[in-house]
């Protein structure tokens, strides 16, 4: 069996070179003999080989003191080879773009904490209370992080240890020629640790899921679909990460006279045939209360009327909205006698003069009759 190189030879380094150092000179030989890149060259296989088996072993702070103490037989089992864990190519590569993304390894252990989820609440509130704002209390179930073990998963004394499936990096490779495959270590979850002694109020998954009382202020001027967040308040974080948020989805419920349009309400008013024909004044609720309108005299059915400021201020605005009111003249029901009487001669007196008192049915019917001639 041949003797095996000096690593520190293989990669151009002495032997008090810093970690940082021993990644650079292993990133450029790895570069410059990858099979890959030099599929000509049988021998780039074996020298790319010999320098990935040397920085496996220097990488590694118990291999390296292994090795700097006894030599290659100081890490003659499980040291340089395919197979799971273990510092290789991908890593030296992921170390560099963890460097620039904040993810990556450390000290060859993985440290995968995740911010919690945010959650999602939909609330229902009355067009009142969307105009002037209010205050209310929700509760929600949400993972919280459990108080006994403060989120580690272990019972209180005890700590997480070392996978020993990934060695602490939380993910595992498998090797055949050139070609590995990095996947999530299946024992871990890639979490790195294992928890032997699980805490007894989380069984080990260091969150609960509890429900929580949370104050809600809504402001004034909401509309549909508008969402108010309330940092920190969703799921706990794994692993110590930082809690999601909460957001709360507003819903308008249906109002019983007022449609809302931005900051403009619409209502439907009816009004008597008599009022539209002479005019007069009526009074139209209005959030605040009620006011009065003027109605012109001989108004028609689907007249629109304006009443300014009687609308709501929109949250990203400095004024109010107006108050359309939309009237309906009301064809009277249940007459008496007397009172049909007295509209047929009210409509015997207008027809000598059909076109001066109803000039939209005059002209509706000219317009028929050319169209059937």
């Amino acid at each position: 069996m041949a003797t095996k190189k000096d690593y520190y030879e293989v990669l151009g380094v002495n032997k008090d070179a810093s970690e940082e150092d021993i990644k650079k000179s292993y990133r450029k030989l790895a570069m410059k003999y990858h099979p890959d890149r030099n599929p000509d060259n049988p021998k780039s296989e074996e020298q790319f080989k010999e320098a990935k088996e040397a920085y496996e072993m220097l990488s590694d702070d118990q291999k390296r003191a292994a090795y700097d103490q006894y030599g290659h037989a100081g890490v003659e089992q499980g040291g340089g080879g395919a197979g799971f864990g273990g510092a290789g190519f991908g890593d030296a590569f992921g170390d560099i773009f963890g460097d620039i993304f904040g993810g990556g390894t450390r000290g060859g252990q993985r440290n995968n904490v995740y911010r919690g989820a945010d959650l999602r609440y939909n609330m229902e509130i009355s067009l009142e209370d969307a105009a002037k704002g209010t205050e209310t209390k929700i509760r929600i179930p949400v993972q919280a992080t459990c108080e006994t073990c403060k989120g580690s998963g272990a019972r209180p004394g005890t700590q997480p240890v070392t996978c020993t499936t990934c060695a602490g990096h939380g993910q595992v490779r498998m090797q055949q020629g050139f070609f590995s495959v990095q996947q999530t270590c299946p024992k871990c979850h890639g979490n790195g640790k294992m928890v032997k002694d699980p805490c007894p109020t989380c069984s080990g998954a260091g969150r609960l899921k509890q429900n929580k009382t949370l104050s809600v202020k809504i402001p004034a001027g909401v509309d549909e679909g508008d969402r108010i967040r309330l940092s920190g308040e969703g799921e706990a974080g794994v692993n110590g990460g930082p809690t999601g948020d909460l957001y709360v989805v507003v819903h308008l419920k249906e109002h019983a006279i007022f449609q809302r349009e931005g900051g403009n309400l619409h209502c439907e008013m009816p009004i008597s045939f008599s009022t539209a024909a002479l005019g007069g004044e009526i009074e139209v609720p209005t959030l605040g209360g009620s006011a009065k309108m003027k109605i012109p005299a001989e108004t028609q059915t689907g007249g629109v009327f304006r009443l300014r400021g009687k609308g709501i201020k929109p949250l990203r605005s400095s004024e109010h909205g107006d108050l359309m009111v939309h009237v309906v003249v009301e064809t009277p029901v249940k007459l008496t006698n007397r009172q049909k009487e007295l509209l047929r001669e009210f409509e015997d007196s207008t027809q000598a003069d059909s076109g001066k008192h109803s000039p939209k049915s005059k002209g509706w019917l000219d317009k028929a009759k050319d169209f059937f001639e």
